[in-house]
């Protein structure tokens, strides 16, 4: 017997900041792609509805992103 293991998608491992985040601008800014290819990669699906997700090298781009305005807004808030 096989056992299945779900995936936990990209955006429910990042619900916390989800609302809090530009994803436009971090899908332009580091990824130089829409809104829509971040979002259809977060959600799991393409535009067509077929299974998606990131690889290796944009989960390494995205935390590279992540781990960048972490740290700028760090630098911000020191500042005050």
């Amino acid at each position: 017997m096989e056992v299945q293991v779900k995936k936990e998608s990209m955006k429910s491992q990042l619900w916390d900041i989800i609302v809090d985040v530009s994803w436009a601008q971090i899908s332009q800014k580091y990824f130089g792609k829409s809104r829509s290819w971040l979002s259809q990669k977060m959600n799991g699906l393409d535009g067509n509805g077929t299974a998606t997700e990131f690889t290796k090298e944009e989960k390494e781009k995205l935390k590279h992103a992540l781990n960048d305005l972490a740290d700028r807004i760090r630098i911000c808030s020191d500042k005050l």
